[in-house]
């Protein structure tokens, strides 16, 4: 025989942000209340390998296992086995989303598992544990996602981006708050940097200086964005932003709609590279 539970719930949060944050096993700790620690052994394409340790119990003992995690987003589901078993003989566990409406992703938790002969608790009992634990963690999980959806994110909250030069970073995002419609953040240039030339084909961006000056080339043409000043780049137009003064810019950029696919999101058109030599040619033939 084969133990089996079944729990959901409706999150108040767009798909992308619940598949997004839920499956940030790292994170975890953070998301549920029973996991003290979160280790990431492997990663390889979809597959995550993690060991979990628990809040130790009334006695002091921490409980930790390793597990396999595999995700699917085509199909929207995500599959896991303990590695470690522990008591268990075996433990799979499937969870499933489901998009409900553009603020609205129904997830579903699906345990089936078998106890070992000695292990403490029997199927029964630990199907009752599981399940009377299941609906405590999906209710806390539902209630910090959407609390996590109106809070301010500061620019020390997100990883910097240099790719493609300065220091870039995207605060209000899908996966940081859910947004649906399009993404902001914000650009941090020192002297002499730039960030190379893209274009979007499928979203406009809004960029506003408020610390400093830019330069932003629009295929080509060079225009000088001051403090408290804002330009708009059409789609499919190639732009670079230049700080070519000798103090720090910042700006703050918007791009909506959001692009369907990566692909129609953003291009490149020069390298990190290509684009600092170029600024170095510009500032020496002064």
């Amino acid at each position: 025989m084969t133990a089996h539970t079944e729990n959901e719930i409706v999150i108040d949060a767009p798909f992308t942000y619940v598949w997004t944050r839920t499956n940030d096993v790292a994170a975890w700790p953070d998301l549920f209340s029973e996991y003290a620690e979160a280790e990431i052994l492997s990663h390889e394409g979809s597959t995550v390998t993690f060991r979990l340790a628990m809040h130790p119990d009334e006695k002091g003992r921490v409980w930790s296992w390793v597990s396999e995690r595999t995700t699917d987003l085509a199909s929207r589901t995500v599959r896991a086995r303990r590695v470690e078993t522990g008591p268990f003989e075996f433990m799979n566990i499937f969870w499933q989303y489901e998009e409900l409406g553009p603020e609205q992703t129904r997830m579903r938790w699906v345990q089936d598992f078998r106890m070992k002969p000695d292990a403490p608790v029997d199927d029964e009992g630990m199907r009752h544990r599981i399940n009377g634990n299941s609906k405590v963690q999906l209710q806390l999980i539902k209630d910090r996602l959407e609390a996590r959806r109106t809070r301010a994110v500061h620019i020390t909250d997100v990883k910097a981006d240099n790719r493609r030069g300065g220091d870039l970073r995207t605060l209000l995002t899908p996966g940081s708050v859910g947004t649906t419609d399009g993404f902001c953040g914000m650009v941090l240039l020192g002297p002499g940097e730039a960030v190379a030339e893209h274009y979007h084909p499928y979203s406009q961006e809004y960029l506003v200086v408020v610390d400093g000056e830019l330069r932003i080339d629009l295929d080509g043409v060079p225009h000088v964005v001051r403090a408290d000043e804002a330009l708009l780049v059409p789609r499919n137009v190639r732009h670079r932003v230049v700080n070519e003064n000798g103090a720090p810019a910042r700006g703050v950029f918007f791009l909506s709609p959001l692009a369907p696919r990566p692909d129609l999101g953003h291009v490149d058109t020069e390298t990190r590279e290509e684009a600092a030599a170029k600024v170095v040619r510009e500032l020496v033939d002064r």
